[in-house]
């Protein structure tokens, strides 16, 4: 499995050893905690559920306090859950895996291998990229962090998932792209009406899916194949070549990318 959760920072710039600007996106991945992991027998499908971001125990429901084990047990509550050193968290994701990749109590998993670049300067002499691997053991309550910096390798590609920024009702040039109308023949008020929507007769219906006016982001986007150009271990820090969909401070999955190339 290769896959963690983070908070999108914002954008900045780098330079890559021959002097060029890259824009990237600093993304805060980590630390994350392992809540759950579900199995093919119990649950029906096989994945683990990290959890992220620490918050107060009263911003949280006591469901939720009670699945990250923060409620005690007792003669009334005997099947309440005991995960030890998991805070309470205010994001729960879930990371599909292959059946024969589902953690045990114990094992040890890679959950995030990320290679990338270090910040180069505009000198000549840049060191070689540095390969940075995750592990922790997949246990309810294990944290899933970086932890170390290997040997050199190529850049890794990235999937990186957020929701995207809320823009409200928005009209059809904004929300699809459309050409506005011409300002002449009077008609100077109308030039970004979306216009004819049907036909005659026939069908003398509006087709379902017709592109008009309405709500417009809000929705679940992937940024597909990004290339991690930094990582900062000690930082949690990672950074990807391009944007990501949502606003600052924005939760995001970043996943090992279904598309190489």
């Amino acid at each position: 499995m290769k896959g963690i959760l983070g908070k999108k920072v914002g954008m900045t710039q780098v330079f890559d050893d021959r002097g060029e600007m890259i824009p990237v996106t600093v993304i805060e991945a980590g630390p994350c905690w392992v809540t759950q992991v579900k199995t093919l027998e119990k649950d029906g499908y096989s994945a683990v559920q990290l959890g992220f971001e620490q918050v107060k125990p009263n911003r949280l429901t006591r469901g939720r306090l009670g699945h990250l084990g923060q409620l005690k047990t007792d003669d009334k509550h005997p099947r309440r859950r005991g995960l030890e050193g998991v805070p309470p968290l205010r994001y729960l994701r879930e990371f599909r895996v292959k059946p024969d990749e589902v953690p045990q109590e114990g094992d040890i998993i890679t959950v995030a291998v990320f290679r990338g670049r270090v910040q180069p300067t505009r000198s000549k002499d840049v060191e070689e990229a540095p390969e940075v691997e995750g592990g922790s053991e997949a246990e309810g309550g294990s944290e899933v962090e970086e932890t170390s910096v290997e040997e050199s390798g190529p850049a890794d590609r990235v999937d990186v998932i957020g929701i995207s920024k809320g823009r409200g009702f928005a009209g059809t040039i904004k929300r699809h792209g459309f050409r506005s109308q011409p300002k002449t023949h009077g008609q100077s008020d109308r030039e970004r009406a979306p216009g004819s929507i049907g036909a005659t007769t026939t069908p003398g219906r509006v087709f379902k899916g017709t592109r008009m006016s309405g709500r417009m982001g809000g929705v679940r986007v992937t940024s597909s194949n990004l290339e991690v150009v930094m990582v900062d271990p000690e930082r949690n820090l990672l950074a990807v070549h391009g944007s990501v969909p949502g606003p600052k401070g924005g939760l995001v999955m970043v996943k090992t990318a279904r598309k190489q190339g």
